[in-house]
């Protein structure tokens, strides 16, 4: 595949090493007086799987517009496996999964794959990229009859036939299952294990934290953090206190000092706090609280604080 070995630029002093398979050095992208994206770095190595996350609005889909070659920065410099991303894009070596569009629905899914292998000039055999995407039993199933999980991985399939290096995708499992969605990231990492790059937006914050070896965290067109999911769920605050307490006064909880929110379902309270040790000893000596827990807040948790949509 194009990605198993390294693509390379050369060095004067250590001769040659992978060269980044997306860098992108202060851009900016301006949509007349709307600033859609305010300045940022970014650069992925080869065979990284790499989350990019934010809320609605936040730049995402500029950002990965200007990867693919799709639009230019206002400012600052877009290359792809060291290329302008157009040129990266003309010679085969990015794909994109978008979740929705692209597939005609009185094709079979074996005609499909066949049709779109026909526009390249060197692809890799059908069966194998039906075999990768987990519908090689979908051969013959009208695209129209496929569910939206088995459509998605259609679009993959897709993707694979030119072997990219890069391979972009924006909600890459909406309407798998769970053995889909199993099956699905079995195959990405297999692909990053040889040297491709992922990188991939979601809304399913669980499969970030599962599945990247990075987290681009964006809000309002800036990067605010870049890390492992353990380092970013570091850097939201305080943690959560869980306890079973029905009737919870909730007003009283909520006015200690230290807490950020509080949370009542069914006889459960939840306690977010930066002292979560005052919490506890408050609950377990001024009420009938029980089947207390202290958590670590989680990736949701530094989401939500790190880009403001707590509000």
């Amino acid at each position: 595949m194009t990605s198993s070995s390294a693509l390379t630029e050369g060095s004067p002093t250590a001769g040659t090493h992978p060269v980044p398979a997306v860098r992108l050095r202060g851009v900016t992208k301006d949509f007349g007086p709307v600033h859609a994206v305010r300045g940022i770095d970014l650069e992925l190595q080869q065979g990284e799987i790499v989350a990019f996350l934010g809320p609605n609005g936040a730049g995402k889909t500029t950002t990965i517009d200007m990867v693919l070659g799709l639009s230019r920065p206002t400012t600052g410099t877009a290359q792809v496996l060291g290329l302008e991303p157009r040129q990266a894009v003309a010679r085969g070596l990015v794909s994109a999964v978008m979740q929705t569009g692209g597939l005609l629905k009185d094709l079979t899914v074996r005609e499909t794959v066949e049709y779109t292998a026909s526009l390249f000039a060197d692809t890799r055999p059908v069966d194998e990229v039906l075999e990768n995407a987990g519908i090689s039993g979908l051969g013959d199933r009208k695209v129209a009859k496929c569910s939206g999980g088995e459509q998605q991985r259609l679009r993959f399939a897709m993707a694979l036939l030119s072997d990219p290096a890069l391979l972009l995708l924006d909600e890459p499992t909406t309407g798998m299952d769970v053995e889909g969605r199993r099956t699905f990231w079995s195959a990405i990492r297999a692909d990053a294990e040889r040297g491709r790059t992922v990188m991939f937006a979601t809304h399913y914050l669980e499969e970030a934290d599962a599945y990247a070896d990075r987290i681009v965290l964006i809000s309002h067109g800036r990067i605010v953090a870049d890390g492992t999911g353990a380092q970013i769920k570091a850097l939201a605050s305080g943690r959560t206190i869980r306890a079973t307490l029905p009737g919870a006064d909730t007003s009283a909880l909520a006015a200690m000092p230290g807490v950020t929110g509080v949370e009542v379902r069914g006889d459960t309270v939840l306690v977010h706090s930066k002292d979560s040790d005052a919490v506890a000893r408050h609950l377990l000596t001024h009420t009938h609280a029980r089947d207390l827990e202290i958590t670590s807040q989680g990736l949701e948790d530094a989401f939500l604080s790190l880009t403001g949509e707590d509000s």
